[in-house]
């Protein structure tokens, strides 16, 4: 294996430990068991707690997070030893946690890993949890309350129909799917083979691969890769209308709300010309996490989880910061452009 393979892979490898924490803290617990091979284990002795295989990874997570009053978990990741398409590692972790019962204080642990190279990336064939240090002190701080809500839990089932509900009595068409795996499925099923295909900026696209599936395949015409190629000066005026009249467009939304109401947040505004009107079709991907009760709480959502968390990617991907920009609120399709809502049960995205 030449020097640059190992570098890649250490990065890759401390990527996975990283994205582990960010689905903990996001109570991504669907996002979280799709970084174990199909045959891996989770282990958390001290628990205790054996999980075997993605399945019983999601639902024993989603029980135990079910006792969480909050928990806040920190990696730092520390040594690798790649052996062709195996490696060993660990990860140390410092983590907070008040559970519903009144337990609470900070612990730290070590995860001890074995990692595998998949057609995927490299996954998690095993993670052993051991606890180094805990100290049960009352902890001096406090979740915050209702009125601060974090935006991050999957709305249930019964707020996910209502919220179907309402968006289809105003006109939308929609599908409460599963999981993204679901939705990137029932997208290739909606787009016709050889359409003009635009998917904005979206990390719900990014991590559930429709945008590869999209830009990346000879299936569609893809706008985003002709635009790309684009001279934004000389050719403006073509590049606005590629963007603007896609056969369909496909991208996701801030927020959605129980009264039928999607909430579009932009820095550029690209997107919103197809999907005001200029498209022939539009298909929005929704995470349950976006499910809120109403506008100004939707809103609320755009400014204080949203907009933090794309200024973050900007940052790294640009050097400058996102912003609120444009603000698209669709009570109803436009009415030359059908509309269609995939609903998701797992939290995915912003």
């Amino acid at each position: 294996m030449n020097d640059f393979q190992a570098v890649a892979d250490r990065v890759e490898i401390q990527a996975l430990q990283y994205e582990f924490t960010d689905a903990v803290m996001m109570r991504d617990r669907a996002r979280l068991s799709r970084l174990f091979t199909p045959d891996g284990v989770l282990r958390m002795p001290a628990v205790p707690i054996e999980l075997v295989g993605p399945e019983q990874i999601r639902v024993g997570g989603e029980k135990l997070q079910e006792q969480w009053d909050f928990f806040i978990q920190t990696t730092h990741p520390g040594s690798i030893e790649i052996d062709g398409d195996t490696a060993t590692g660990r990860a140390s972790m410092h983590e907070l946690a008040r559970l519903k019962n009144g337990t609470e204080g900070l612990n730290y642990a070590v995860y001890h890993d074995r990692y595998r190279r998949t057609a995927d990336g490299w996954r998690f064939a095993e993670r052993v949890y051991e606890v180094r240090y805990l100290d049960t002190t009352p902890l001096t701080g406090a979740a915050p309350g209702p009125s601060r809500l974090p935006f991050t839990d999957p709305a249930p089932a019964e707020r996910l129909e209502r919220t179907a509900a309402a968006l289809t009595a105003n006109g939308f068409t929609v599908e409460v799917l599963a999981d993204a795996a679901a939705a990137r499925a029932r997208i290739e099923e909606l787009i016709g083979e050889g359409a003009s295909v635009f998917t904005s900026a979206s990390e719900t696209l990014r991590l559930s691969g429709i945008d590869e599936d999209v830009n990346a395949e000879d299936r569609y015409r893809s706008v985003k890769s002709r635009a790309l190629a684009m001279d934004r000066v000389l050719e403006a005026h073509e590049l606005r209308r590629l963007v603007a009249t896609p056969d369909v467009v496909i991208g996701s939304v801030a927020a959605v709300t129980e009264t039928g109401t999607l909430v579009v947040a932009s820095a550029s505004g690209s997107q919103l010309p197809a999907y005001a009107g200029g498209a022939a079709r539009a298909i929005w991907v929704v995470g349950a996490q976006k499910v809120v009760p109403d506008l100004p709480t939707a809103l609320r959502r755009v400014e204080e989880h949203a907009l933090p968390l794309e200024t973050t990617r900007a940052r790294a991907a640009y050097g400058q910061p996102s912003a609120v920009n444009q603000l698209l609120v669709l009570n109803a399709p436009a009415r030359m452009t059908p509309g269609t809502v995939l609903l998701l049960r797992e939290a995915i995205g912003y």
